[in-house]
């Protein structure tokens, strides 16, 4: 016997269909809000990376807070020479939050489709691929 499926439609009204993906656009707003009245650049506001700390290495993520900082004033070429990878994950993350809002605004199930093993193994060969790269030598304008 097949099993059946749980119904993964929002209940409820446009208000409560449409609070979920606001309530994340909201905190990722504030988050943003927040870097970007607190400068990354400047020493004491953040804690340092504990792999560059230790190592001197950059991790995927070194510059990240330099580069929200940056986007959030808008300058998009600062943003991209402190992360490049971290400006596109906040486009990649836009881009899934948009069809959020639209298919909970439709009232249609809100859960697409899974990521396979295969998405997710990509994802790590990039990030440790972009580590790499921004730790040689000929990488070093993907450090930040």
């Amino acid at each position: 016997m097949a099993q059946a499926r749980p119904d993964t439609r929002p209940r409820g009204g446009p208000a409560r269909r449409l609070a979920p993906p606001l309530g994340a656009l909201a905190a990722t707003a504030a988050a943003f809000a927040y870097v970007g009245a607190v400068d990354p650049n400047r020493p004491g506001h953040y804690p340092v990376c504990p792999l560059l700390h230790l190592t001197g290495l950059y991790c995927p993520a070194c510059g990240g807070l330099r580069s929200a900082h940056a986007v959030a004033h808008g300058d998009l070429t600062a943003a991209l020479g402190a992360n490049a990878l971290a400006v596109a994950g906040y486009a990649a993350c836009a881009v899934l939050w948009v069809l959020w809002l639209g298919r909970a605004a439709r009232g249609r199930p809100t859960a697409g489709p899974r990521p396979r093993a295969v998405h997710w193994w990509t994802l790590a060969a990039l990030l440790l691929a972009f580590t790499v790269v921004r730790n040689l030598p000929f990488g070093s304008g993907l450090a930040p």
